[in-house]
């Protein structure tokens, strides 16, 4: 990673909890923070607190609900269009198994299963739209903070229709994060993109927390920690696609290292259709330039663009069958003599009578 000063990081849900910590702690360490939050009133408030008590006059705030797949979509347009780079994402914003959101079955603004759009569609969507500028800006690195609270997807039920429970909806989308980060890191270099995810610490005094439970155990610093090494501290070569429980490698559900699973976590896979603003892979990849470099007179290379044979085109298919045997070419030979002939010398007749 580059220095802390020339590093860039994007934290969701940074107006609260573990994602103001994190924010707090980059910003005092003199990174360009970009702060989420869905509230301007109290976004503003925060990012004025950021400033003052670290010193750092480069925190912003950006607003976004991520239970509404398009203000994802803006959100990532929206950073990308202000920075030039973009070296550290960590999707930290989720909603918890019960309250202060709620114990019972809800939807997304887009109809999706709320838990698991806020904790994975939307890191996902917002991840993908940043891709390319994390790419560009590498060396990169994507944290995803996920939860030893795992549970196998029923790829049959994904939204949960059936005998839902809060608890079983919040491990099933924590799962999928980890899935995801597994996934991303086979397709992007770790040179380009490192991704991870982590348990950041078990049951922090934060407000998903203390809403359910009357007691804690890891401290907020400890989540904070952990997250900001995953972040930006030095970490060991070849370390890509794992998940931490806090600062220690670790083994996810064995799901999150299916091959099927993988597959399958892909959102258009996952729901029979591709969600709102999703990027497509495939009008991503360039198509081959079929230009051949000729050698120039003066000196200056040019372009050649190939001919290629139409079909019916002999007399072309023969030229070029003549030349490889000219050449000496391996495996060419030239067609019958009777067919070359006929080929090149008479138009074929007419069947007509």
């Amino acid at each position: 990673m580059r220095s802390i000063e020339h590093t860039t990081a994007l934290v969701t849900g940074a107006t609260d909890g573990l994602g103001r910590s994190v924010a707090h702690d980059l910003a005092g360490q003199g990174a360009t923070v970009l702060v989420h939050g869905r509230s301007a009133t109290r976004g503003e408030r925060i990012v004025d607190e950021l400033k003052r008590a670290t010193g750092n006059g480069r925190v912003r705030l950006y607003l976004a609900d991520l239970a509404n797949l398009s203000q994802v979509e803006t959100l990532a347009d929206d950073v990308a269009r202000d920075h030039a780079e973009l070296q550290v994402l960590v999707n930290n914003a989720g909603i918890g198994a019960g309250l202060p959101d709620g114990r019972e079955r809800q939807l997304s603004v887009d109809g999706y299963e709320l838990r698991f759009a806020v904790n994975y569609l939307a890191g996902y969507l917002l991840t993908e739209r940043l891709l390319p500028l994390l790419r560009q800006s590498a060396p990169a690195r994507v944290g995803n903070v996920a939860s030893l609270g795992q549970q196998a997807i029923d790829f049959a039920d994904v939204m949960l229709t059936r005998d839902y429970d809060g608890w079983r909806a919040y491990q099933q989308s924590k799962l999928a994060q980890v899935i995801y980060t597994v996934d991303l890191s086979e397709r992007v270099p770790a040179g380009e993109v490192a991704v991870n995810s982590l348990h950041p610490g078990t049951f922090m005094p934060t407000k998903i927390v203390t809403s359910e439970l009357d007691h804690t155990v890891d401290t907020l610093e400890t989540g904070t920690r952990n997250v900001v090494r995953l972040a930006v501290d030095p970490i060991p070569d070849g370390v890509n696609g794992a998940f931490f429980d806090r600062d220690t490698e670790a083994k996810a559900d064995p799901q999150a290292y299916d091959a099927t699973a993988q597959q399958r976590g892909d959102p258009k896979r996952l729901l029979g259709r591709r969600i709102p603003g999703q990027p497509d892979h495939g009008a991503a990849r360039q198509v081959p330039d079929r230009r051949t470099p000729v050698a120039h007179p003066g000196g200056r290379p040019v372009t050649r663009r190939r001919r290629s044979a139409r079909p019916g085109d002999l007399r072309l298919r023969v030229r070029r069958r003549r030349r490889g045997v000219e050449r000496g070419l391996p495996g060419r030979r030239p067609p019958p003599r009777r067919l070359r002939l006929r080929v090149i010398g008479a138009r074929p007749r007419s069947t007509t009578p």
